[in-house]
């Protein structure tokens, strides 16, 4: 086979989409600082040209992975938009964070961005913070539509816990460690319910 046409995605059509492959893999690792263009180049594999006409900056890659993350229903907050799910358990569903057995517990991928793009202003702090933001706007819609009294300190209080529990189990590599935080939203959903 020539260079530009593998089945195995090598070089040839579908750049973009290894490039992100790539940098999803070297960032889940390695981290978004300490992966330098180079290497998500040559994990890719694509030239670095390629790699810069998809991408100007790494700041655009940071966001279009993220983006991507947010898409493919791969993160945290994915769970509160299934329509499959009664609002409680969705809610819920946020503290049953999972990893592969020899994938390194990450945490929530906008928190960590976020923390190694610490500017606010910087284009990538800003997206973490709309999609923080988003997870607040979705809990808050869910318990509204729960019937629970003060919503809006109530999703507060929600997030906070799940983006808590999500940080501890990256920094304890304990994938579970949201069963802890768990039991706290269950008991505030059952007080806000009661009340």
């Amino acid at each position: 086979m020539s260079a530009t046409t593998t089945a195995s995605g090598g070089r040839g059509r579908g750049g973009r989409e290894r490039i992100l492959a790539a940098a999803a893999r070297l960032f889940a690792v390695q981290g978004i600082n300490a992966t330098g263009m180079e290497q998500v180049a040559e994990a890719a594999p694509v030239s670095k040209r390629t790699l810069y006409a998809h991408f100007r900056t790494k700041d655009d890659l940071v966001i279009a992975h993220l983006r991507d993350l947010a898409s493919s229903g791969a993160t945290l907050e994915s769970v509160l938009t299934r329509e499959d799910i009664p609002p409680r358990e969705r809610i819920l569903g946020l503290f049953d964070q999972s990893a592969p057995e020899a994938a390194p517990v990450r945490g929530c991928p906008f928190i960590d961005a976020a923390a190694e793009f610490p500017d606010p202003d910087s284009a990538v702090h800003s997206y973490a913070r709309e999609q923080k933001l988003r997870m607040v706007e979705l809990v808050t819609a869910l318990v509204t539509e729960l019937g629970c009294r003060e919503p809006a300190a109530l999703a507060e209080q929600l997030v906070t816990l799940a983006d808590g529990a999500a940080s501890r189990a990256m920094v304890l590599g304990e994938a579970d460690y949201g069963r802890h935080a768990r039991a706290a939203a269950e008991t505030l959903l059952a007080h806000a319910l009661t009340a």
